[in-house]
């Protein structure tokens, strides 16, 4: 029978999937929050996890159902708006703290995306699970985890479409 790893080796393992996972599915600045609320969940359960469990995939669906209350706590928050007349442009640092090496623009259209599809892309492209780890973690079937990223993919491709007027 297998035992489970030191639960600080299992951090070591992981945190880095982790860590791209959430920056892509919530954004830089609340990735590191999530990060930690993650891992605390991750600590408290993990004496209870069956010795045969896909850590990986456990360790990725608690850091998906951290990215939704960091969504859901964002519609709850209020904007402020008072004087704001322009869109301030991005500066040149930004691409780096906003997602850094995980494509800040395209990663931006698909936190616009519904809960499922944003979920199934940002673990299939940021945390390169297969299709079969995504359904897992969802607790989905794999034929509806393809179809959410082959309807998120879409809904981006025409986005892009929409955005880029032929010359």
């Amino acid at each position: 029978m297998r035992t489970l790893p030191p639960f600080q080796r299992f951090l070591d393992e992981h945190r880095e999937d982790v860590l791209r996972f959430l920056v892509a599915s919530v954004g830089r600045p609340d990735a590191d929050d999530a990060f930690q609320e993650t891992f605390l969940s991750a600590l408290r359960a993990y004496d209870r996890l069956a010795p045969d469990s896909n850590l990986r995939a456990w360790v990725l669906t608690i850091a998906h159902r951290k990215a939704l209350d960091v969504h859901r706590a964002r519609e709850r928050r209020p904007l402020p708006v008072a004087d704001l007349h322009e869109r301030a442009e991005p500066v040149a640092g930004a691409r780096a703290r906003d997602g850094g090496g995980t494509g800040g623009e395209h990663w931006e259209g698909v936190r616009a995306l519904p809960s499922r599809q944003r979920a199934v892309l940002t673990l299939r492209y940021a945390a390169g699970l297969t299709h079969a780890e995504i359904a897992a973690a969802l607790g989905c079937s794999t034929e509806a985890a393809r179809r959410a990223a082959s309807d998120g993919l879409k809904t981006l491709r025409e986005e892009t479409t929409d955005v880029v007027e032929p010359t």
